[in-house]
């Protein structure tokens, strides 16, 4: 079964439209998807309007999808959300919270860039963003390169944007258990992100107590031996299975939107959201 419930849009830190990103899915044949862009809802804008599924979707069909950004002991822990209901003021308020804590935070690393004699604005940052997104250290790398400071992407977060290096900056976003507990007051389903990254694994025991419902197990760069792990923890907690390309850029993600997975691995999290 083709589905896709991990991907992004220029209302966060990808490149496409929400409505590029629906022809992906669609020419890709994902049956199923979500946009889950960083702490912001925007791309539903155009993809729900009124709260309801454009008719121009199908023959996809979305689920309401967001992807929070949570520290916790030092590391970051992302929580995906999924089928909760639009314009629900628990989750607004906590992405709110955490939009103002980036564009701080990327206030911060261009004035670090520029003490080191470094021309990069925040004009220059929100303009790689757009007016309504959420920003990034995406966004910033993007900037050092539109002007000319670095010479790509990779070069920009490897000599400025990286730990250690002039213009890092630690995030400092709510936690997960916050993220969790809003999701399920807007009525959705509370899944740990590519769980792969993550440098505790303890930390799942603590966020199911909190509520967490899933694990987004099938992530491409999670190895088979990962997968099984991821499998083996589900089972054990009673969590649904979800999986996604984390799609941001053709350049970045080879392998386009879509993730072939079993239908009998996602059931039990479809039941919950459709």
């Amino acid at each position: 079964m083709l589905i896709d419930f991990h991907s992004h849009t220029l209302a966060s830190d990808g490149t496409y439209r929400a409505d590029e990103l629906v022809a992906a899915m669609k020419l890709r044949g994902v049956e199923i998807f979500s946009v889950t862009d960083h702490d912001t809802l925007a791309a539903y804008e155009v993809l729900c309007p009124d709260g309801v599924p454009a008719t121009s979707l199908a023959p996809t069909r979305p689920i309401t999808g967001v992807e929070i950004n949570t520290t916790y002991r030092g590391d970051e822990v992302h929580i995906l959300g999924y089928g909760f209901v639009l314009g629900a003021s628990a989750l607004d308020t906590l992405i709110e919270k955490n939009r103002r804590s980036r564009d701080e935070r990327a206030r911060r690393m261009i004035g670090q860039l520029s003490r080191a004699g470094h021309d990069v604005t925040y004009e220059m940052v929100r303009a790689e963003a757009g007016a309504d997104a959420s920003l990034g250290r995406p966004h910033v790398a993007k900037a050092l390169v539109r002007c000319g400071t670095a010479a790509s992407i990779e070069s920009a977060f490897r000599d400025f944007l990286s730990p250690g290096r002039p213009a890092y900056v630690p995030s400092h976003h709510v936690r997960p258990h916050e993220a969790i507990e809003a999701i399920a007051r807007a009525g959705g389903v509370a899944v740990l992100a590519h769980p792969g990254r993550i440098k505790e694994l303890e930390v799942i025991d603590e966020l199911v107590e909190a509520g967490m419902v899933g694990l987004e197990v099938f992530y491409p760069t999670h190895t088979d031996a990962q997968i099984a792990r991821f499998r083996e923890l589900a089972t054990r907690y009673g969590l649904v299975m979800t999986g996604g390309s984390d799609f941001h850029d053709p350049r970045w993600n080879v392998r386009g939107v879509g993730m072939d997975v079993d239908p009998e691995d996602l059931q039990p999290f479809l039941d919950l959201v459709l």
